[in-house]
C-alpha cells in the first residue's frame, strides 16, 4: 500500500524531472537556434574549436533543435513514440535546411539534400500518422 507521504514524493520527484526536461529543452533549443541562425558567433563565443566550419556548427544547431524538441515535447503530450518522432523530424527538417544554406561549401548537394529530404519527410510522415492513431 502506497502512503500519502510516498504518493508527495512521487509527485515531487515528476516535477523535478519535468523541470529538468522543461530546463534542459530550452537550452537545447536556443543554443540550436544560436549555431543554426548565427554559426560564427557561436564558434567565437560557444565553441571556438578550430578550424571554424559554418556548415559544422549549423549541424549541431540542428540536432540540438532535435534534442530540445524531444525534450519539451516529451513533457507536452503522452505518446513517446510521437515526441521521438516529432521531436527527431525538428532536426532533421533543420538539417536538410542546412545542407541546403551551405549547398555551396562542400559535400554533394545533388545526393545529400534528397537524401537527407527523404529521410525528414519519413520522419514528419510517421510523426503525422502517429498522432492521428492515437487520437483515435
Amino acid at each position: 500500500m502506497t502512503t500519502g507521504s510516498e504518493v508527495a514524493g512521487a509527485q515531487r520527484a515528476e516535477r523535478l524531472v519535468r523541470l529538468v526536461a522543461v530546463g534542459v529543452g530550452l537550452v537545447f533549443t536556443g543554443a540550436g537556434l544560436w549555431a543554426f541562425v548565427a554559426p560564427s558567433s557561436f564558434f567565437e563565443n560557444a565553441a571556438a574549436f578550430e578550424p571554424y566550419n559554418a556548415h559544422l556548427i549549423r549541424d549541431i544547431g540542428a540536432f540540438q533543435l532535435g534534442l530540445g524538441a524531444v525534450l519539451l515535447l516529451g513533457v507536452w503530450v503522452r505518446d513517446a513514440l510521437f515526441a521521438a518522432l516529432a521531436g527527431v523530424a525538428v532536426g532533421a527538417v533543420a538539417h536538410v535546411v542546412a545542407h541546403i544554406v551551405d549547398r555551396h561549401a562542400g559535400g554533394q548537394p545533388t545526393v545529400d539534400i534528397p537524401m537527407f529530404g527523404l529521410l525528414a519527410g519519413l520522419l514528419v510522415a510517421a510523426a503525422v500518422v502517429r498522432a492521428r492513431l492515437v487520437q483515435d
